[in-house]
Order: C-alpha cells, then structure tokens, then sequence
C-alpha cells in the first residue's frame, strides 16, 4: 500500500506519488523531486490552484515554521512549466525593423 501525505494547499489527502515533496534552501521553496532532501518538507498537489492557495493561507510559513514568507518564485515557474508541457515558450511579436518598415513603404 501506498503511503498517502496530505496537500498543504488543499489539504486533502493523496498518494504520495501524486504530489510533489517542497523543501525550503536559502529562503527559497525548491521542488524535492526525489524526496530525499534533508529536511523538513511540505507535500503539495502540483497544481496553481494548491499553490494559490498555500500562498494565500500562508500555509508554507507554518509547515516550514519560517518568521516570514519564503521565496516561491521558484516553485510557482515549476508548477508552470509542469501544468503546460505542450505549450510552447511565450515570445512576444518581434516588432518590425525599421528598415522593414522603410522597404515596404517604398514598394508603393
């Protein structure tokens, strides 16, 4: 049988294979992806929506009995970049060049 850990976003109970294992290193919230980092740790769904609302519960202060809020900026690019794997990388328009702008006008 599978050992079952609860989401601190959602806090709902689910296989751990089903969630992901966070850790805090230098003020910052890092993904354990093997669950063997030492430590304490927080068991979180890989969805926005468990973070949103961890963050919003402050519930990685408490499990991580931090005096303040840790960077998560590291963990919500995770989670991103795990819910989307077929989108492709965002990059904005390439606004035209000048000179493109110049040539056009001249074919007239």
């Amino acid at each position: 049988m599978e050992p079952v850990r609860t989401c601190i976003g959602t806090r709902t109970r689910a296989p751990r294979s089903s969630l992901v294992r966070i850790v805090v290193r230098d003020g910052r919230l890092v993904v354990d992806e093997t669950a063997s980092l030492p430590g304490r740790g927080a068991w979180l769904t890989p969805s926005m929506e468990a973070f949103e609302s961890a963050v919003k519960r402050r519930a990685f202060r408490r499990a991580f009995r931090l005096d303040s809020d840790p960077d998560s900026q590291e963990l919500r690019d995770h989670l991103v970049a795990r819910t989307t794997p077929d989108a492709p990388p965002r990059v904005p328009p390439r606004p035209l060049a000048q000179t493109e702008q110049a040539d056009r006008h001249m074919d007239n």
